[in-house]
């Protein structure tokens, strides 16, 4: 005969999480994961085998015993540890209405606080480091031009491994405007813009797979030599294999996180904020905003009519920290397609950022 305990964990995953909140499957099995270890230290540490366990023996000082455990023994992190409390206190908040009687209980393990921990600064790639990355791919095979595809599409839309691991067919558009619609987690999808070197990229990929024909919308973007989708894990390896194929010493201590793109993602991100065209993925005379123009002194009235003033602007600063020269207005040198090109970096706008096979 089924416990109390084992009566009221199946209506939690089932009807609760599943029915009436309608949770997604991995929250499902995130909060499976922490009663699946909460039973295994109540019977190796309470020596309280599954079949016996109860609603009774699961308090504050059991749960409060139990993240110390995962913390000392496991060796779990802090965020691990706040995150197995959360899965606690949510089945003791739906344990509340469940079981009035055991109220107190219920709210004596809510009153567990999490803990705190530090936030280290966020690390990225440098441009360089970015662009060493990128050229890695053989891409006179089909697999380096898979894994081409693949790290500048990272690159470009900051996306996490699981969300590229998601990407199907029917998720890219190349036409203009070119974008990937990505769903991460809390099932959110968020549309982001593609670069030109990208879409060329995606577009050559796309019709050697023959992935742009009829019938291939759910067909998974990147998949391995059994065509079944690439998991997190795979994709991890092939950002590894290429990080260690580069002898450059800053990028393999880089510490690039391949499983939630720890280092890609604030790239990206600053890149965007930035837009300016020092990045690895943006062209060579695009993005720097032109300067603004200042009013210079004006001149004091008198009684002969006097020619207008002449309006300067000031050096502006571009985000890259390009300097371009003040013009007077009117002049050849403040039309903006030059105050664009004034801003560009030092790379000459013939090179591809994607190396000479993306031309």
């Amino acid at each position: 005969m089924a416990t109390d305990f084992a009566t009221a964990l199946r209506r939690f995953l089932t009807s609760y999480l599943a029915g009436l909140r309608g949770c997604s499957p991995a929250t499902i099995a995130s909060y499976r994961d922490t009663f699946k270890l909460l039973i295994a230290w109540f019977r190796d540490e309470r020596s309280v085998p599954p079949a016996r366990l109860t609603l009774g023996h699961l308090d504050a000082g059991a749960v409060t015993a139990f993240l110390g455990h995962l913390q000392e023994t496991r060796h779990n992190s802090v965020s691990t540890r706040n995150q197995r409390l959360a899965a606690i206190s949510s089945f003791a908040t739906w344990m509340q209405t469940e079981d009035p009687a055991r109220m107190a209980c219920w709210q004596d393990i809510l009153a567990i606080p999490s803990k705190k921990q530090d936030r280290p600064a966020v690390r990225h790639l440098t441009v360089e480091q970015a662009r060493l990355l990128l050229a890695r791919p053989d891409r006179t095979t089909r697999q380096g031009r898979r894994d081409a595809t693949l790290l500048a599409t990272l690159y470009d839309t900051g996306a996490r491994v699981q969300e590229i691991a998601d990407l199907a067919v029917r998720d890219i558009r190349l036409q203009n405007p070119a974008l990937a619609s990505l769903t991460g987690k809390g099932r959110k999808t968020r549309h982001v813009p593609l670069d030109g070197g990208t879409v060329t990229l995606l577009a050559a990929y796309l019709e050697e797979q023959r992935l742009d024909e009829p019938g291939r919308d759910d067909h998974p973007v990147f998949f391995n030599q059994h065509r079944t989708r690439l998991s997190r894990g795979g994709i991890a390896w092939i950002i590894r294999k290429y990080q260690a194929q580069i002898p450059d010493p800053l990028l393999a201590g880089a510490g690039i996180s391949p499983i939630s793109c720890g280092t890609a993602r604030p790239c990206t991100s600053t890149r965007q904020a930035c837009r300016c065209p020092t990045s690895a993925t943006s062209s060579a005379t695009s993005s720097c905003p032109p300067p603004r123009s200042t009013p210079g002194p004006q001149p004091k009235p008198s009684a002969r009519p006097s020619k207008p003033p002449t309006r300067t602007s000031s050096p502006a600063t571009c985000p890259n920290g390009t300097r371009t020269p003040a013009s007077s207005t009117g002049s050849p040198a403040s039309d903006p397609s030059r105050d664009y090109a004034q801003c560009s970096p030092e790379t000459p706008a013939s090179t591809s950022r994607y190396g000479r096979h993306c031309a």
